[in-house]
């Protein structure tokens, strides 16, 4: 009985592992960083053009932020109640919205850039 109580106490932790390294979970938004863009796409943008250029951005940016964090708590939903039937976890990975959220994020660092080089305020 004793060497059943103690392989029940290694295969408790081994189980753990496993249902965690079986999950695919979304990239945390404070992890994507923004994708190349050339500030060379702005060049011909005025201040103001490029001032409604990066508010636009921002804007797009909340959203994928917001739409990124509901895919990770899905996933997190997801993982929790599939590991409990199927003894492995599963998330949603990523989606378009990472992806996006580079692409938004690289462009609003190319847009500051022309800015910076145009010397807008």
């Amino acid at each position: 009985m004793k060497n059943i109580t103690k392989s029940s106490f290694l295969i408790l932790p081994i189980s753990f592992i496993f249902i965690i390294s079986c999950t695919n979970m979304p990239t945390p938004t404070a992890q994507i960083v923004g994708a190349y863009t050339s500030e060379l796409k702005y060049k011909d943008y005025s201040c103001e053009d490029l001032a409604k250029e990066v508010n636009n951005l921002a804007r797009r940016e909340s959203q994928l932020v917001i739409a990124q964090e509901q895919r990770i708590k899905t996933s997190k939903t997801q993982a929790f109640w599939l590991s409990l039937f199927q003894e492995i976890g599963y998330g949603q990975g990523d989606g378009v919205e990472a992806s996006e959220l580079a692409v938004v994020r690289g462009e609003k660092n190319a847009v500051r850039d022309a800015m910076s080089n145009k010397e807008c305020n």
